[in-house]
């Protein structure tokens, strides 16, 4: 039986990633399921043990680094063993640099806390189990952290930091068998955006991105859980992503006009 932690699964992509691997594996998955939101990750943990999936809840605030590490001494104690571990936990963030105050620069460092150093302190803590199992490792950052976009200064800092860490690491994992995949999705049809912090560091409330054609949570999900059976190095799931991660090597200016394009009129630069 396989074992897999996923972090941020108690909605979203989180939800639907555990969703998939319990209709697709059925009683042959250990889901563990981190979140802070106990109620909603019981929820989840309900519709996988509904396909037979065997499953552990463990309330988790990936920000604070002693609950990363009890999050995979729990799924050791339960479970024995760690196939893998998918950090999806994360928020967003939209203001424009120069509209933050002074004081509330804090929550630039808080969201580098959730974004990159709970992917981090869990990854550490699994590492060794999982080099035993010769496991995989999936670090879902986002289009943000390939190409820098206007009123996402503090998200895209932390995506951009994830993903160095995460190539890093690859490199070094290379030898032990240990496959780490980096996903980079667009936008994506959740309210992520929503509770992401604003320049006061509170809910934003609403997205400061177009969304007509964002993609489904489902597909979102199943490319990302794809890539790690198939041990991809890399997930990039639009086309324009795909895109623009080349344009931004002969055309960097360009790049730059097409992330301001995918901004809401209200919210661009003056």
């Amino acid at each position: 039986m396989k074992t897999i932690i996923i972090t941020g699964a108690s909605d979203g992509i989180g939800a639907e990633m555990a969703r998939q691997l319990a209709k697709t594996h059925g009683g042959g998955v250990a889901l563990v399921l981190a979140a802070r939101n106990e109620t909603l990750l019981g929820e989840v943990a309900g519709q996988c043990a509904a396909h037979g999936a065997q499953t552990l809840v463990v309330k988790t605030d990936v920000s604070i680094e002693a609950q990363c590490r009890h999050l995979v001494d729990a799924a050791i104690g339960r479970f024995g063993h760690i196939d893998a571990l998918v950090n999806n936990a994360g928020m967003s963030a939209q203001a424009l640099f120069e509209d933050v105050k002074a004081q509330d620069l804090g929550w630039y460092e808080q969201l580098m806390r959730i974004n990159l150093w709970g992917s981090v302190w869990c990854t550490h803590a699994a590492l060794p189990h999982l080099k035993l199992r010769h496991g995989s490792i999936v670090a879902v950052s986002s289009l943000a952290g390939l190409i820098g976009v206007p009123g996402r200064t503090a998200y895209s800092a932390t995506k951009f930091a994830m993903v160095g860490f995460f190539e890093a690491l690859r490199a070094e994992m290379k030898s032990a068998g240990v496959s780490v995949t980096t996903a980079y999705p667009g936008v994506v049809a959740t309210h992520i955006r929503h509770r992401g912090f604003n320049a006061a560091g509170v809910a934003a409330g609403s997205s400061g991105l177009k969304e007509d054609d964002a993609m489904s949570v489902e597909e979102c999900a199943r490319l990302i859980l794809q890539g790690m059976e198939r041990r991809n190095r890399e997930v990039v799931m639009t086309a324009k992503g795909k895109l623009g991660r080349w344009l931004k090597l002969i055309a960097p200016g360009r790049v730059e006009s097409m992330a301001l394009a995918a901004l809401k009129d209200d919210v661009k630069p003056l």
